[in-house]
């Protein structure tokens, strides 16, 4: 802990360019927050996916199958587009055709950050209560924001990620990503609260030590079995990333960069954060 200071700044570092790109528009939402159509086709023989690109954004989904992305189309507009396709590209198989309408877009985006901001109030709420009991004068409040503050870095760093991706490779976040979001939210302040516990563990043991020794302390002591959690959780994703399909790809890379920046931050943002407003305010 003696080092904070130091990863206070190179977590600034981390995120600042995810915040440039993130003001430079670099976030592209999909069809489920602008609305759209999302069409899979299989087709007989092989195509050029470049010429397919005419009609709209495509993704690579499986053998000679690819997703295309358009605006909202009438019955009739895709009975059209349909049509042109063939006369392309030759006959091809329907795997999948969605309309999502701007107005779902919207409710989707407005219960995304609603979700985020309970879930945020309620996990100060509920460490606040849950260590109510700490010795004073260490305060439970400063043990729940300083969770918080962990929690937006990792959604920062997250968001910011996707902001560069979609600046350069026009990678699109969905309902999928939020789902990734909410789900690093929730195994960041696990590993947070597991590093918390044990500080509060260790403070009526420690009462004539430096809240900073403790905190050293109880880091050590609980490293292993976070960093053996966090290892194992990307040794899957990294399969699912491998072998998983185009169709998950990004919502598997959003886990991987959010679930290796939540074992980060519990430890240099949380407990560092901690420490610093302890022994600044705290005494």
């Amino acid at each position: 802990m003696k080092y904070k200071l130091w990863f206070f700044i190179t977590s600034t570092l981390i995120i600042i360019p995810g915040l440039i790109f993130i003001f430079l528009g670099g976030l592209k939402f999909g069809i489920d927050f602008t609305g759209g159509a999302l069409l899979e086709y299989k087709f007989e023989k092989v195509i050029n996916p470049e010429e397919l690109k005419s009609f709209g954004t495509v993704v690579a989904s499986n053998e000679n199958t690819y997703i295309l992305r358009t605006p909202a189309v009438s019955h009739d507009d895709l009975q059209t587009l349909k049509t042109q396709i063939k006369d392309k590209f030759g006959n091809f198989e329907v795997r999948r055709e969605e309309n999502v309408g701007p107005t779902i877009g919207k409710e989707l985006e407005q219960k995304a950050l609603i979700a985020l901001v309970v879930s945020w109030v309620t996990i100060i709420l509920y460490i606040t209560f849950a260590f109510r009991k700490v010795p004073k004068p260490a305060s439970s409040f400063r043990f729940g924001v300083s969770a918080i503050v962990a929690l937006i870095h990792d959604v920062l760093l997250l968001v910011g990620v996707f902001a560069i991706l979609g600046y350069f490779w026009h990678v699109e976040i969905d309902t999928l990503f939020v789902t990734a979001l909410l789900t690093v939210v929730g195994f960041s302040v696990h590993d947070t609260i597991v590093v918390f516990d044990r500080i509060r563990e260790n403070l009526p043991k420690n009462l004539g030590k430096k809240f900073e020794t403790v905190v050293d302390i109880s880091i050590s002591q609980t490293l292993a079995r976070s960093l053996n959690t966090s290892l194992t959780v990307i040794f899957v994703l990294t399969a699912l990333l491998l072998f998983g399909g185009v169709t998950i790809k990004w919502f598997v890379v959003a886990l991987l960069i959010g679930i290796t920046s939540g074992t980060y931050s519990s430890i240099f943002n949380a407990a560092a954060l901690l420490t610093w407003w302890e022994e600044k305010l705290g005494h």
